[in-house]
């Protein structure tokens, strides 16, 4: 896992020699996010939080292994206060700057040597905003937290490496007040009441990008299922009206279309939520602010596949997710009696050109993290998976969506990579078509593809 993360480290020092690990991999959205000079595979995270003053009390674990001999490295991490930090085993000395936390080893790592970063840690997180005007991290409620980190909220609560190309598994201990729920990603491995509090174990063994983790907690009522012969638990605040109800119909449809589920456990978080605006494909448990209608569900649940299992190498690529998962729920709505998918890809195309909004920035190019998650990013995405679904036919584009998850499942892949893969299961010379629908500004043209 995270093998992506090597070839976007510094440069190479001399045989021998020890130097720092980056301090952010140079993606041009979000330069700063993520570092070099190692690889995670596993969190361990205990968390205990007060929602009526908002206090957390951590510590974190990390386990990771040197991809170069380093004499220091970097976490994302942002405010909280640190009082106490160890690396395998030993004091470490560490500085911050930013949401950069700069930790020298004594003694210094070599490159290939494992190693274990304990943190102890306190205060209030609080979100960040995103360009748009979104929150996004750890986002305290009246009862809990919503917590959401899509692109670059996790380190709001806990310290880690913040790109979608170092994907570990996780641990999360959380403890809460009794009468409180905490939700995590994954299977519920033990759930312990003492005294005044309550602590949710909980374990992700599948590879997760550090922007899909959540610890929500609320007041929630608690439906724990069988979906499809996956374990299905759903979390929904007593304020919204029921639970979601179709997650076994939408898996149903998706399994034959993309390839079995890939995780061990699905569900989700319905939190009612005033200040929270959007539903984000936290892995293995979709999380809205309210609850969902059906397609905005099976958006979310194709996002297991599109975004979680497979999931972008760079932030430009996001179309990748929200194109795909789109054009999924456009599926699910054709299957349960609404527009056939060549209906809805003609009434999305009747939209005039001069709505450039709706068809700019084109969905593999959004230009800044300011228009990251455009309406072209999602619709116009999907109008191209449809637009090739009609051209190649429904057999040979179901084969690449299921080649697409096969061959990347748990790991990272790119806009190129897809389109690859598209022109070898096809047979045809594709990169006309990708260039007209991904690339070039403005409505296609008829017949232009």
């Amino acid at each position: 896992m995270g093998g992506a993360i090597a070839a976007l480290a510094v440069p190479a020092a001399a045989p021998g020699a020890y130097a720092n690990g980056s301090a952010g991999l140079g993606d041009p959205y979000f330069p700063r996010a993520g570092n070099g000079g190692y690889d995670v595979s596993h969190y361990s995270l205990e968390l205990r939080y007060q929602p009526h003053n908002g206090h957390l009390g951590a510590a974190a674990s990390i386990k990771a292994r040197a991809t170069r001999n380093l004499k220091r490295f970097d976490l994302d991490f942002r405010r909280l206060h640190i009082s106490g930090l160890r690396v395998s085993g030993r004091a470490a000395h560490y500085s911050r700057k930013g949401q950069e936390l700069r930790i020298t080893p004594r003694p210094r790592l070599r490159h290939g040597e494992h190693f274990r970063v304990w943190i102890r840690y306190r205060g209030r997180p609080r979100p960040i905003s995103h360009p748009l005007g979104a929150k996004f991290g750890w986002i305290p409620t009246a009862d809990g937290a919503f917590v959401a980190d899509e692109p670059t909220g996790a380190p709001t609560w806990f310290p880690c490496n913040d790109y979608p190309t170092d994907k570990a598994t996780y641990r999360f201990r959380v403890t809460v007040p009794k009468g409180i729920t905490a939700v995590a990603n994954g299977t519920l491995e033990d759930r312990v009441e003492h005294r005044r509090w309550t602590t949710f174990v909980w374990r992700e063994d599948s590879p997760m990008a550090t922007y899909l983790t959540t610890v929500s907690s609320g007041r929630f009522r608690v439906t724990q299922s069988d979906a499809n012969g996956i374990p299905s638990y759903v979390a929904v605040d007593p304020a919204e009206a029921g639970a979601p109800s179709k997650i076994p119909d939408i898996l149903a449809l998706f399994e034959p279309a993309f390839g079995g589920y890939p995780f061990e456990a699905t569900g989700a978080i319905v939190d009612h939520t005033s200040s929270v605006g959007y539903a984000m494909e936290t892995q293995t448990r979709p999380l809205f602010h309210e609850a969902p209608g059906n397609g905005l569900l099976a958006h979310e649940l194709a996002h297991q596949w599109f975004g979680d299992a497979v999931t972008l190498r760079r932030w430009r690529q996001i179309w990748l997710n929200e194109g795909f998962a789109t054009w999924s729920s456009w599926y699910w709505d054709a299957s349960s009696g609404g527009p056939s998918l060549r209906r809805r890809f003609a009434q999305e195309y009747a939209t005039p050109a001069r709505r450039a909004r709706f068809w700019n920035p084109p969905p593999a190019t959004p230009g800044g993290p300011e228009r990251l998650f455009s309406t072209s990013v999602y619709d116009r995405g999907a109008m191209t998976l449809e637009a090739l679904r009609e051209k190649l036919g429904g057999t040979a584009f179901f084969e690449i969506l299921r080649d697409w998850v096969a061959r990347h499942e748990y790991g990272n892949a790119g806009t190129k990579s897809f389109m690859r893969l598209a022109k070898a299961d096809s047979g045809l010379d594709l990169s006309h078509f990708f260039q007209v629908w991904l690339f070039r500004k403005g409505k296609p043209k008829p017949g232009s593809w």
